[in-house]
């Protein structure tokens, strides 16, 4: 079994990753993690994974990530991911929203949380404290 993570190079999506990390851990088990585009071959793409093991405490677990199909969208790609019959869980990055914001997901969000054929967690970014 695998926890499948989302990855944009964004505060919402580096915000996922920690979360993602510590249920791999939680829960014995490696991550999947689809990026976003190119951006796995991105400098800051290696730091953020390693970032995210730190913060979660999951050194142990294992990582491997995913090919990347230029022809389909991070949303296809995810919800692909989701059928494979290892995901146990998809972990995807979330913006906060207002309370009309709420009315309206993003399209990327709301699609993967409709279509997904296993559970999705949508992680918010953590709050910053005012300066």
């Amino acid at each position: 079994m695998s926890v499948v993570l989302s990855y944009l190079p964004t505060p919402e999506g580096r915000g996922a990753l920690p979360f993602g990390f510590a249920e791999a851990r939680m829960r014995g088990t490696d991550v999947v993690v689809v990026a976003d585009g190119d951006n796995a071959s991105s400098p800051e793409f290696l730091v953020d994974l390693e970032n995210a093991r730190d913060v979660a405490q999951a050194g142990e677990v294992d990582y491997r990530v995913a090919e990347n199909d230029p022809g389909l969208s991070h949303a296809d790609q995810l919800i692909d991911a989701s059928y494979d019959d290892a995901a146990e869980l998809l972990v995807i990055g979330q913006r906060r929203r207002s309370p009309v914001g709420k009315l309206l997901t993003g399209s990327v969000v709301q699609r993967v949380l409709l279509d997904a054929q296993c559970p999705v967690v949508a992680v918010k970014p953590p709050v910053r404290a005012a300066v």
